[in-house]
């Protein structure tokens, strides 16, 4: 009886051994954590018509340069840094006042996914996921955003006309 309990208690410690070189091959896999800052797209441009009606506008300046930051990020500890600083961005350029031209739900909605991603970034990082994805959709939004902002300087359409009947 003592020798069957003997190689029972050997076989446990060699499974038990197996499991703990298991979870250090999970662990190291967690280089792909990492954040690629590599992978980020470039910034649309916005064209000098657009560029002039948003001078005044401080809140999207402050956003801009919010996002500068977030280009200058190399590793999740920046990211972090610079996703906190660009959510309380966004917040003030939700509640401050819009240029007339670009008051308009196409910009708005926009900023909406932008901030959509921002929060998907952050959960990335609290939940210890791989943020490059999220922060690569993210930056997609924000272009997307930044070429409304042309598409709207370039069509200028008077409502008046169109929906004018008479």
């Amino acid at each position: 009886m003592r020798k069957l309990l003997a190689v029972l208690i050997v076989f446990s410690v060699l499974g038990g051994c197996r499991k703990t070189d298991e979870g250090t091959t999970e662990n190291s896999g967690g280089e792909e954590l990492a954040f690629d800052y590599q992978k980020m797209p470039e910034r649309a441009t916005i064209n000098p018509e657009a560029t002039k009606i948003m001078e005044g506008w401080e809140e999207f300046k402050a956003f801009n340069a919010s996002i500068d930051v977030l280009y200058k990020a190399t590793n999740n500890e920046d990211l972090d840094l610079a996703i906190d600083d660009l959510i309380e961005k966004e917040k003030e350029l939700n509640k401050g006042h819009y240029p007339e031209l670009f008051d308009t739900f196409q910009i708005k909605s926009r900023q909406q996914v932008v901030r959509t991603y921002l929060y998907k970034v952050k959960a990335s990082i609290l939940e210890n996921q791989p943020t490059t994805e999220p922060t690569v959709d993210m930056l997609q939004a924000y272009n997307a955003m930044r070429k409304q902002f042309n598409v709207i300087v370039n069509s200028q359409l008077d409502k008046k006309l169109i929906l004018d009947e008479n």
